[in-house]
């Protein structure tokens, strides 16, 4: 049994959720997500949230039970809040900036870094070593992080790189004479 999938999931006021012809559809004052449904699930618009539990008891349709429901967890959550990274870069001449749908990294390399932002993500560059990535959709937040600090991943000797906000650096000790 699920003890996550157990869970219903509130919906908050100022939010409507709708479950027809195989699309989960949650509305609120951010915008709309949409998500389809799988199968082996079955979702119920009950009073004040959404129930998530399996169709059958198929193992299937268990080991996805718990993932469904976070999924459609996601969908409120990013209508209400929206989703948010942070990364922070180390290095001496490293550095982000933003202009217009562009985000300029310079990594080091011989050449500059231009990524293009997707739509329905925010970025931002309250310094020039700090990158902030917001949005709704969960997915695509985590995706923008991931490619841009794929560019430059911190190594352990001196730190230098990309990394998450909170992250820890396992750091080595380097070589001895």
């Amino acid at each position: 049994m699920s003890r996550i999938g157990k869970k219903p999931i509130t919906v908050p006021a100022g939010v409507t959720a709708t479950i027809e012809n195989g699309i989960v559809s949650v509305k609120g004052p951010k915008g709309t997500l949409t998500m389809p449904v799988f199968d082996d699930i079955k979702y119920e618009n009950v009073d004040g949230g959404i129930l998530v539990a399996p169709a059958n008891d198929t193992k299937r349709a268990r080991a996805f039970w718990g993932m469904q429901r976070t999924m459609v967890q996601n969908l409120v959550t990013g209508v209400t809040d929206g989703f948010s990274k942070k990364l922070l870069i180390t290095g001496v001449g490293y550095r982000a900036s933003v202009n217009g749908r562009k985000l300029k990294l310079q990594l080091g390399y011989s050449h500059d870094v231009d990524m293009e932002v997707p739509e329905g993500i925010d970025v931002k560059t309250p310094d020039q070593t700090t990158v902030e990535i917001s949005g709704m959709d969960k997915q695509k937040v985590g995706q923008m992080a991931a490619e841009i600090r794929r560019w430059r991943k911190p190594e352990p000797y001196k730190g230098k790189g990309i990394k998450y906000d909170g992250e820890f650096i396992f750091r080595k000790e380097g070589k001895k004479k």
